[in-house]
């Protein structure tokens, strides 16, 4: 026969001070595993985001990012040539030669420098990429020293708002226009012509090319077009493939939250064990009635680790809705693939909430373990005896 639950949620309203005290610390550990990896999400959205179906990245044979990479002029007049590439109206294919270096911009808040991402970029770059819209001002012209930057690179970094000269290697760039990149890692860029940046950093060829396929059911025929032609010798990726590969750079940052959280949760282990073991000290006379009213062993083991369990989810519960609030925080990291600031809000998911919950229960569960196997194996005179 099992115990009422309603005799486990009296006695938690009954032990309101113990009560408060192992919720709030369970909220706490809650919170901070919610916000860690809301952090991390935030981080694996922003790159799974970036890109379109139907372009091809093309980069140099074994390089893992655009700016270990090298793409020769010439290769890139070939590359214009294969069949499959998409061609706009005025017949030209759309492909966009692009580089991708990194400059040194100081933060708006403590003047210290980051890494940013400038990409130079052919005119056809900005159609290739539908997700981009200008919020504020207009397009740079090719080859004149204009520039555009992402929102959030405004907000996070000085010298960069419309109007300003920025001056990067050996070309001074005047900020034209402001863009909004929806959420992907094009938030983290700066935008100018692919001749402009060549001549500031002296480059005489590319970093990557980026084409559009004729549709998303062509695409993969046209990668193994660009990797088949011997003169190239270059390697072709789905766009939305290559920057999934990088949400690699969230992997230290889930690792820290598993790592916080397993620090933590075995302090609230402890926590909600000590509640437990003062409850089952309290109530031993209480336990040996229930063992004389014919309740088995089980059935109070049982009783008291639901109790603990109840007594986390709602510390479970309240951590959650601690931790909303961190929810859409800009916020910003190192890509450790490329070397440059990463832009990104933390994203809280109800996929995290359910796991935040869980993780909750599994606290609740190890720490009324013990103390429940505790109240079970008491002997019924003893407990009664007790007072």
């Amino acid at each position: 026969m099992a115990i009422p639950l309603k005799y486990n949620l009296r006695n938690l309203v009954v032990r309101r001070v113990s009560t408060l005290m192992t919720v709030g610390t369970i909220a706490l550990v809650v919170a901070v595993f919610v916000a860690l990896f809301a952090l991390a999400n935030g981080l694996n959205s922003s790159l799974i985001a970036t890109g379109s179906p139907e372009n091809v990245l093309i980069i140099r044979q074994g390089s893992q990012t655009e700016m270990q990479s090298g793409v020769s002029k010439e290769a890139f007049q070939i590359i214009q040539t294969l069949p499959g590439i998409a061609r706009g109206e005025d017949g030209k294919p759309k492909a966009s030669a692009e580089i991708a270096v990194v400059v040194n911009l100081p933060r708006r808040e403590t003047g210290q420098s980051s890494n940013v991402t400038l990409r130079g970029l052919s005119e056809t770059g900005f159609s290739l990429r539908p997700q981009i819209k200008l919020i504020e001002g207009r397009m740079f012209r090719p080859d004149v020293g204009e520039a555009i930057v992402s929102r959030k690179i405004v907000d996070r970094f000085s010298g960069v708002g419309p109007g300003q000269t920025i001056q990067l290697g050996r070309r001074a760039l005047t900020i034209v226009g402001v863009f909004d990149a929806s959420g992907s890692s094009f938030d983290s860029e700066m935008w100018a012509s692919v001749n402009d940046v060549a001549d500031a950093f002296d480059r005489s060829g590319y970093s990557s090319a980026l084409v559009r396929a004729e549709s998303v059911a062509t695409r993969d025929q046209l990668v193994g077009r660009i990797e088949a032609e011997q003169r190239l010798k270059l390697e072709a990726k789905p766009e939305v493939k290559y920057y999934e590969e990088q949400t690699t750079a969230s992997g230290p940052i889930r690792g820290l939250g598993i790592f916080v959280a397993v620090i933590m949760g075995i302090g609230a282990c402890f926590g909600g064990m000590n509640t437990m073991y003062a409850a089952v000290a309290y109530r031993t006379r209480e336990i040996g009635t229930l063992r004389a009213l014919g309740f088995s062993k089980l059935s109070i083991m049982t009783s008291f680790v639901i109790e603990s369990m109840l007594l986390a989810l709602i510390g479970g519960i309240v951590g959650c809705l601690l931790a909303l609030p961190v929810n859409g925080i800009a916020t910003g990291t190192m890509n450790f693939r490329t070397f440059s600031e990463l832009a990104f809000s933390f994203r809280i998911t109800p996929e995290l909430l359910v796991y935040a919950l869980i993780f909750s229960l599994v606290l609740g569960f190890i720490g009324g373990l013990l103390p429940s196997r505790l109240a079970a194996r008491m002997p019924i005179t003893k407990a009664l005896r007790e007072i």
